[in-house]
């Protein structure tokens, strides 16, 4: 299987600091992901590193390697949150340590799936003393996802088992699930700095999406728009990237301040910013102490991490191993996603306590002990509403055979729960197709936005194209459902029709002093030519005007009715177009065929305007085209359409 046909895979280092992890990362991928001076000096690593590597069979990997230093958790916990699978590297000398335990337990709670055991520094050992060495981490690993992964022994400094390390990271790296590449753009940047000459550059891995140069991505939680103006991956520069690559974003027109501890790159409109979340919170066995109602606690949500108030919303405290349904009240907004897993720590001293995963990402206040909270809360993480909500959340526009598929529910269950929802006020139905409230409103918005900008960059049009309004709206959003988006926004008053165009309310085409002689000067000349006019290149030559500055002037001509197009090249004057319907409903009116000779010389023009003309009106269906001939079909009354 070729390369480029295998899914990207993440992988992230986890262990104790000084067992080596940075030593095998170098060792496999020729990268020394320390970058810092203090690093270099103090040989330990502080912020993320990064590498890439192939493997074996081909498939590209991005290597994660992340501090082992207590007082770096929340730097591990940034790095580990996008992984795919884990090298938990022991040192052979020292064995497993507390970071090596409090790593796995934030693996345990960032539902981490897969990953190989790493005995590190076997050079340093005796042989014998290994197999008490692997004992002892696989006692440590009893009950977690690594308990059945495999172990490989290898020296970093030796370059002792690193072939089968690698033999074994493509084995385990065959059946990841693969990330959703067609899902909504989500990038949690785990770095940002600015390059001279090109402006800000982002980095993190991109969690779901296929990212492309070009479009236009929202930074959250600011609410700014930037384009992608250049992709690199491991520094290569490229057109697209997936969901399972590390890459670097160069973003036009954004500034380094939009981008605060955990900000998110993401597909406009699509994610909630939020300072409430509703979550499933489980409390490790090994917490010191019960967690209390309102406790404050330290919350890690991807690459964000934030304070948050526990609000228990079934009990007054939380003992240790138990968990419970809950709200996190934040300190400031952050993006998070249904479906996220978090970890908490201790507020003081600070320490790994717990985690747990996001039921609602957007969730309103809620009073405690109350059976209706709770069992919505409930629906959200196992019954069928909850699955019904998750999967039109990644459909974004869906339909009820899609929904089918994604959810496993029987049609007539699917219908119920869809009647419900939309009779709530959680979801809506557009047509055939059935969307999130909250997405709807966006999408409005986000129309009404783009009709503003369209407009403010092209201050001659009388409106936007309903197709150039919807290229910014996912391609699953069927044109039925966006004509009643559109529908919804006239009633408001948010927008208004004129003709097939369609402008805010109080929008009035701009014509500045220069335009308008211009106008004038083109206008005169298809007035003055009438029939015998030139086609519009040679219009535009003969006026000597730029055809770039001069299309907007032909396009408001044409909307203010002056003009008429009858193909890309002819361009009549109204008047000369009325002469020339006027000579045609005339002669039917006494004969019942028409060929184009008797046409160009009815008006006295050329062949080739006479042929536009009679073409133009095949597809009014003012007439219809027989052989070589032209007869009448549903030619105007008054000879004036």
């Amino acid at each position: 299987m070729k390369a480029t046909h295998l899914r990207p895979v993440i992988v992230g280092t986890a262990g104790h600091v000084d067992h080596g992890k940075t030593s095998l990362i170098q060792a496999l991928t020729g990268v020394d992901t320390d970058r810092l001076k203090q690093e270099k000096e103090r040989g330990i690593s502080i912020e993320l590193g990064f590498a890439p590597l192939q493997l074996p069979d081909g498939r590209p990997a991005g290597v994660v390697d992340v501090p082992g230093h207590e007082k770096f958790i929340p730097q591990m916990l940034a790095g580990a949150a996008s992984i795919d699978l884990v090298l938990l590297v022991v040192d052979a000398g020292e064995g497993v340590m507390p970071q090596t335990l409090e790593h796995l337990q934030i693996l345990q709670l960032l539902e981490i799936k897969r990953g190989i055991l790493v005995i590190n520094k076997i050079d340093l050992v005796e042989e014998d003393w290994l197999d008490i060495v692997e004992e002892e981490i696989r006692e440590q690993v009893a009950g977690t996802f690594l308990a059945a992964a495999p172990c490989c022994r290898v020296s970093a400094r030796k370059e002792l088992g690193l072939e089968r390390l690698l033999e074994v990271l493509a084995e385990t790296a065959t059946d990841l699930p693969a990330r959703d590449s067609a899902g909504p753009v989500r990038l949690p940047v785990d770095r940002c700095f600015s390059i001279s000459g090109f402006g800000t550059v982002v980095t993190g891995t991109l969690v779901s999406g296929t990212v492309r140069t070009g479009e236009r991505l929202e930074i959250l939680p600011r609410g700014k728009q930037a384009r992608v103006r250049e992709l690199q991956v491991h520094g290569q520069r490229v057109d697209a990237a997936e969901a399972g690559q590390r890459l670097a974003i160069n973003l036009a027109g954004a500034e380094r301040g939009w981008f605060s501890s955990g900000a998110l790159v993401a597909s406009p409109h699509r994610f909630a910013v939020t300072e409430r979340i509703d979550v499933r919170l489980q409390l490790l066995a090994e917490a010191p102490r019960p967690l209390k109602f309102r406790d404050p606690v330290h919350i890690h949500l991807g690459t964000a991490r934030a304070v948050g108030r526990v609000v228990l919303l079934e009990a007054d405290s939380l003992e240790p191993g138990n968990s419970t349904l809950a709200q996190i009240v934040l300190d400031r907004p952050l993006a998070a996603w249904r479906g996220d897993p978090f970890v908490i720590r201790s507020y003081s001293p600070v320490t790994t306590i717990g985690g747990g995963r996001v039921l609602d990402a957007a969730a309103p206040k809620h009073r405690r002990f109350r059976p209706g909270v709770l069992e919505r809360i409930q629906q959200l993480e196992n019954g069928s509403t909850g699955a019904v909500l998750h999967a039109t959340e990644q459909l974004q526009a869906a339909r009820l055979r899609d929904l089918e598929r994604v959810t496993g529910l029987s049609r007539e269950m699917l219908q119920q729960n869809l009647t419900d929802l939309t009779a709530n006020g959680e979801l809506c139905k557009l047509g055939e197709q059935w969307v999130e409230k909250r997405l709807h409103k966006a999408w409005l918005d986000q129309l009404v936005e783009r009709c503003a900008e369209l407009l403010a960059e092209n201050p001659l049009a009388h409106g936007i194209a309903r197709a150039t309004l919807k290229e910014g709206l996912p391609q699953a959003l069927a044109l039925r459902s966006f004509d009643l988006l559109l529908n919804d926004l006239q009633r408001e008053g948010r927008l208004q029709a004129r003709g097939d165009l369609l402008a805010l309310p109080d929008w009035k085409p701009q014509v500045s002093a220069r335009q308008d002689e211009l106008l004038q000067r083109i206008r005169q000349r298809f007035e003055q030519q009438g029939l015998q006019v030139a086609n519009r290149n040679q219009v535009l030559e003969d006026l000597r005007l730029n055809p770039t500055e001069a299309e907007p002037l032909i396009t408001y001509l044409l909307d203010e009715g002056e003009l008429v197009k009858l193909n890309s090249e002819n361009l009549l004057a109204k008047a000369a177009y009325r002469q020339a319907l006027s000579s045609l409903c005339e002669y039917f009116a006494v004969e019942e065929e028409l060929t184009l000779a008797q046409y160009r010389d009815l008006i006295g023009g050329g062949r080739k305007l006479a042929q536009a003309l009679l073409e133009y009106f095949d597809a009014c269906k003012y007439t219809r085209r027989q052989g070589d001939s032209r007869v009448a079909w549903n030619l105007p009354v008054s000879g004036q359409g």
